[in-house]
This record gives structure tokens, sequence and C-alpha cells, in this order.
């Protein structure tokens, strides 16, 4: 996990994220991995259905349960655009 990177925090990474409470975060920094049980200190924007940030939370979360739904490219690496023009 890195900055950049959306992630699904629900049931698995912590109990306060069940049923109703889980919530879509797009990562801005990842804290130092705590000793106790691999639990991690995550700080990120929760997203909306559309993908639009609402507020900054910090959550310390079980790492081993955060789900990633989508990760951020390399440095350096451009995403592929699909062209419209047709290849003969």
């Amino acid at each position: 996990m890195k900055a950049g990177d959306v992630v699904l925090v629900g049931a698995a990474c912590s109990p306060q994220f069940t049923a109703n409470r889980a919530l879509r975060l797009r990562i801005v920094s990842v804290g130092e991995t705590d000793p106790y049980h691999d639990w991690i200190w995550l700080t990120g924007y929760v997203l909306d259905a559309r993908g639009d940030a609402t507020a900054k939370r910090e959550v310390y979360v079980m790492k081993a349960g955060v789900v990633i739904q989508r990760r951020t490219a390399p440095a350096g690496v451009q995403p592929r655009r699909s062209s419209s023009r047709v290849r003969a």
C-alpha cells in the first residue's frame, strides 16, 4: 500500500467498520506497521459512490484485512489510453 492507492476498509480490518460503516479510502500516507498484531495507521480521503473525496480520516486497521481496489501507477509510468483510431 502506498499514497494514491484506493482501498476498502471493512469488517476484516476492524470491528468498527462492520455493516454499513465500511469505507473506500484514497490513501495519503501509511504509518509504520505497529508490532501489535500487524495493525497500521492509514490517513486518507473517504470516497463517495462517484469517487469524490468527502472527508479526511485517519484509521487504525489490521493490515491483512485491507483490500486494495486500485493501485497507483509507478512514478514515470503513463496510463494506457484507448485509441479511437481504427488500425488496418
